[in-house]
């Protein structure tokens, strides 16, 4: 039997997607990347705002053609959307044979072997705990990196945020897991590991009854072949004294944190329901620029929320021109069913929207190429993720860049070079996102 994963949205998701094709491989099932000759297909669907919908519908409408055209016997969604529409799901698309919720991929050898039987098969477990995959997990981001999930859903409750109706309350998976995890990892092959949850700065409080990111990376830094870890979707108003000591002492921590903002006005902060104000984010941001003054720093925004004015906006203009962010990405808000903030009154017009998420990015260009050329001269460990075609010149990873929302370092070279190897290069250009640089 041939199987076609296709998984759309976050890296978290896709920590379940390669779980799940672990375990299908693991009972002789091979994959293939040709919808027609796929006897089985999966989604594994995301939802989280409008855009990852839409996609993930026409994703499974796409699929749905093959029941018709190609060799499709049974096709299955998994995640986000399976979670939170199954009914529409299953009444509007009638091609799905199998709806997988968020907490039950464990189930998918199941869902399987049901649906190839002619069976609709469901299974919706409730949120709580974890799936137990005994299978080993399948890497589909080249084998040199990837992600580790060290938590499932989240308490906080943001007004335009869907996951926590559709993931759940906050869980920690427990650090001897997470290390057994990584080292296997790491036997196979995988030298950055990069940590996700929906919240990575309250890990543990749920177990330990405390903060213990930094006991984690304790743990993971000792961890023989591991070159890099990073660490992902950082609270600001979680981060804590023991968890900048520890990224500060653990070689292996790249100085990088993504710390997503949403915005620094206080009225807007405050109808989001997010639990920082402007002179906390100040205080924040100037703390760790003091502590670890290489530090790379990522951040999000969403522009256009419910009430937000012409001032509020200009305001985080000045904010992002004053403590220029490092790496930052701004998202136009998407009014979730379901949420508080769906339901205000004062919602923006989409073009209004888009012209403060413009103005945003526009002059996040500028900092960004301003900063790129300050790296110029400088000599940084890259990682090879690939080669540029018909030409001697090779893509790579600094500690400055995340994959898949980061830029990367040209580096020419008549050297041959691997996926995986990590290289000294000295910086000798600059564009608005990517580096140019050489072997050293």
């Amino acid at each position: 039997m041939k199987l076609l994963f296709i998984s759309l949205g976050c890296d978290k998701n896709l920590v379940d997607s390669e779980f799940m094709i672990g375990k299908l491989t693991s009972k002789g099932i091979t994959l293939t990347d040709d919808e027609t000759e796929a006897d089985i297909i999966i989604v594994n669907s995301c939802c989280f705002i409008g855009d990852a919908k839409e996609e993930s519908i026409n994703t499974i409408l796409e699929m749905a053609q093959q029941k018709e055209t190609g060799n499709c016997k049974a096709l299955i969604v998994t995640g986000c959307l399976a979670q939170r529409y199954k009914d529409e799901v299953k009444k509007e698309i009638p091609e799905v044979d199998a709806i997988i919720g968020t907490n039950s991929y464990d189930d998918i050898y199941e869902a399987v072997e049901e649906t190839l039987n002619k069976k609709y098969y469901t299974s919706l477990k409730e949120l709580v705990g974890f799936p137990k995959m005994e299978a080993k997990r399948c890497l589909t981001t080249g084998g040199h990196y990837a992600y580790l999930k060290i938590a499932e859903g989240c308490n906080k409750r943001c007004t335009y945020c869907i996951i926590p109706y559709i993931r759940g309350n906050y869980r920690s998976i427990p650090i001897e897991e997470l290390v057994n995890q990584a080292k296997e990892l790491v036997a196979g092959g995988v030298k950055e590991l990069i940590l996700v949850a929906q919240e990575t700065t309250l890990y543990g409080i749920d177990l330990y009854k405390e903060k213990s990111l930094h006991r984690l990376l304790d743990e993971l830094n000792k961890i023989d072949g591991l070159e890099w870890i990073r660490i992902l979707y950082c609270y600001p108003e979680e981060i804590y004294d023991e968890l900048v000591e520890a990224i500060i002492r653990n070689e292996k921590v790249c100085h990088y944190l993504d710390m997503p903002i949403q915005h620094c006005n206080d009225d807007v902060l405050k109808r989001m329901h997010r639990k920082t104000n402007k002179k906390d984010l100040e205080k924040i941001i100037t703390s760790l620029r003091n502590k670890i003054p290489d530090i790379t720093l990522r951040t999000t925004l969403i522009t256009g929320f419910p009430g937000e004015t012409k001032a509020a906006h200009e305001e985080m203009l000045e904010f992002v021109n004053k403590f220029e962010f490092d790496r930052l990405g701004a998202f136009t808000y998407s009014p979730e069913e379901g949420t508080p903030a769906a339901s205000y009154e004062d919602q923006i017009p989409e073009d209004v929207k888009k012209d403060y998420q413009l103005d945003i990015m526009e002059l996040q260009e500028e900092i960004s190429f301003e900063k790129n050329e300050k790296m110029v001269g400088k000599v940084l460990d890259a990682f090879i993720e690939g080669k540029v075609a018909d030409e001697n010149v090779y893509i790579g990873r600094t500690y400055r860049d995340a994959p898949g929302v980061d830029g990367y370092i040209f580096v020419d070279t008549d050297k041959e070079l691997m996926s995986g190897d990590m290289v000294k290069v000295k910086v000798t250009g600059a564009y608005e996102y990517d580096l140019i640089g050489e072997l050293v």
